[in-house]
């Protein structure tokens, strides 16, 4: 009772309060995305991790970026709290994975002993920060 009185007042005020409120996460992956595959990288990802993630719980959305000149996919995936995302077990994420890399395998009568043709480059999350009112 006594967060839920603080909240509102610190929304009544106007005062931030970060360490009280539940902030969003955005998880950041960077891919290896040759311009010869885009168009298969975008139908993979749209018939086996868009469906999944709109199951998840706390899935706000996604954004999907290609960096020609680098050839490479930028993903920002919209979650409500760190909690829910994390809470996502790593065998059902590298589920969703395998079958990812199936399609692709696939669609290119390509040997899955290769590995990804989409190798993740890096990966991280953003926190999400209110400017301070004036």
């Amino acid at each position: 009772m006594t967060r839920a009185i603080a909240l509102l007042l610190a929304m009544l005020l106007g005062v931030a309060a970060p360490a009280m409120a539940e902030q969003g996460v955005i998880e950041q992956l960077r891919l290896a995305v040759p311009a010869s595959h885009r168009e298969l990288w975008l139908q993979a990802e749209a018939s086996s991790w868009q469906p999944w993630l709109e199951q998840q719980s706390g899935f706000e959305g996604r954004q999907l970026f290609w960096d020609p000149q680098r050839e490479e996919g930028l993903l920002l995936i919209r979650w409500s709290s760190r909690e829910q995302w994390k809470a996502i077990p790593a065998a059902e994420v590298e589920r969703v994975q395998e079958v990812f890399e199936a399609q692709v395998n696939q669609a290119l009568k390509r040997d899955p002993a290769a590995g990804p043709l989409f190798p993740l480059l890096a990966e991280g999350e953003l926190q999400v920060q209110e400017l301070p009112s004036r």
